[in-house]
């Protein structure tokens, strides 16, 4: 199984933490010797039919901070959802399917509380012996956790001595064991590897980033990204737009986009930004032609046109051939580069072959010595998908997360840490 070079990049991550420890409380900065560490990790993965794992991305990302604990001589309990379950306990969803693969991976045993605050979770966490890790059950089998109640967080506190928020992708969520929890450890309470790692690398992007800059957007619609886009303005020297929502961009312009979609209500919004970034001094890069589906469909005849010239009954679903060398040539001279979302329907193999292109060429950049950001979600999927995530800098573990982040929002998960409530 592919370990992704988050995991290799990790140890340096952490030396580059260290330098910032004034800033920002990691784990690096705490010795947990005889401590019970009470983990909010993301083990939100992909199960199949028989519940085995497809891809352990976010599980890998979480040993070094696991490890770290253990080494110091403190015990472990983690804590986790899975999947969106709706009405209480379902099998499918239960985390005790990931501790096989587990116990694998960070070679020991480990436990199983089949609750999250009942009996079974309080006695075991309470005969916890360093050295020894103990899973949870899905945090979401209590409607608690996602309405961030607080007597629910409080009774997650009390299994614990030292709260590490470690799962960076619901750091956008205010719920219970990913913000509320932190008040019942005033004084015990930092950021795992990921979390810090994540936040490092987007800081790195959005505030320091090395020049030329380029910004990849793709995804469905431009209305999805905007608040994206205005913050990028301020930063990118190039903003490439690829995805559903460069036809609204075309559309705008006065082109002819078929059936493509295209958000009616933006044209204007995309003109504005459009604006914007000329008066900014930002070369926004559209697609020149695309590739075309007679339906939206794996097995959609294909064809091909200049992307302001698709004709009526055919929709454009990836960027073509000329795009994708327009596109490669801005990434390949980029120092700086942040990727979210594919060119173009990325899950019907005919119409992945923009994003795939998208993908070799960051990887080319970031060979010439580029630092590449890749955000998370459909991103991430692409990257690993043609099994490219180990030749970029970094790619987030968070989709929603990354987003917001780099929208300007403060996410609850981490202002939980870095505030001083007292409990």
């Amino acid at each position: 199984m592919q370990i992704p070079r988050n995991f290799f990049s990790v140890f340096l991550i952490q030396i580059s933490l260290q330098h910032n420890s004034q800033t920002m409380n990691t784990i690096d900065q705490h010795n947990f010797s005889g401590q019970k560490a009470l983990i909010r990790v993301d083990f939100n993965v992909p199960l199949d039919k028989e519940y085995k794992i497809t891809d352990d991305t976010r599980i890998r990302a979480a040993i070094p901070t696991i490890q770290k604990i253990l080494k110091d001589g403190g015990s472990v309990i983690l804590m986790s959802h899975l999947g969106r379950p709706k009405e209480g306990p379902a099998e499918k969803y239960s985390l005790k399917h990931l501790v096989p693969h587990l116990t694998e991976v960070l070679k020991t045993e480990v436990k199983f509380a089949d609750d999250c605050i009942g009996e079974s979770a309080k006695s075991m966490a309470a005969s916890l012996q360093p050295g020894e890790i103990l899973l949870l059950e899905n945090l979401r089998f209590y409607k608690e956790e996602e309405k961030g109640n607080e007597e629910f967080a409080q009774k997650l506190s009390a299994l614990g001595t030292f709260y590490v928020n470690d799962a960076f992708g619901t750091a956008h969520r205010a719920h219970a064991s990913t913000a509320v929890i932190a008040k019942f450890f005033p004084q015990k309470k930092c950021f795992g590897y990921v979390m810090a790692g994540e936040l490092e690398n987007a800081d790195k992007v959005m505030n320091h980033p090395a020049k030329p800059f380029t910004a990849i957007m793709g995804g469905a619609k431009v209305s999805d990204k905007i608040l994206i886009i205005e913050q990028l303005l301020n930063k990118v020297d190039n903003l490439l737009i690829g995805g559903g929502m460069a036809f609204t961009f075309v559309k705008a312009m006065g082109g002819k986009i078929g059936s493509s979609l295209c958000e009616e209500d933006k044209l204007d919004l995309a003109l504005q930004i459009l604006e914007k970034a000329k008066t900014k001094g930002v070369n926004i890069v559209l697609p020149s032609d695309a590739v075309l589906g007679d339906k939206f469909d794996a097995n959609a005849q294909v064809g091909h046109s200049e992307i302001n010239n698709i004709p009526e009954g055919w929709m454009g679903l990836d960027i073509g051939v000329k795009s994708a060398k327009l596109f490669s040539d801005v990434i390949e001279n980029s120092k700086t580069i942040l990727w979210n979302g594919p060119a173009g329907v990325l899950e019907f193999d005919k119409f992945s072959s923009g994003t795939k292109a998208v993908a070799e060429s960051i990887v080319r950049a970031t060979e010439k010595g580029a630092f590449s950001l890749i955000g998370g979600g459909d991103s991430a999927a692409a990257i690993n998908k043609f099994h490219l995530g180990e030749k970029v800098s970094y790619v987030s573990t968070g989709g929603g997360a990354l987003l917001e982040y780099i929208e300007g929002k403060v996410l609850p998960g981490v202002a939980a840490i870095t505030s001083k409530d007292v409990a």
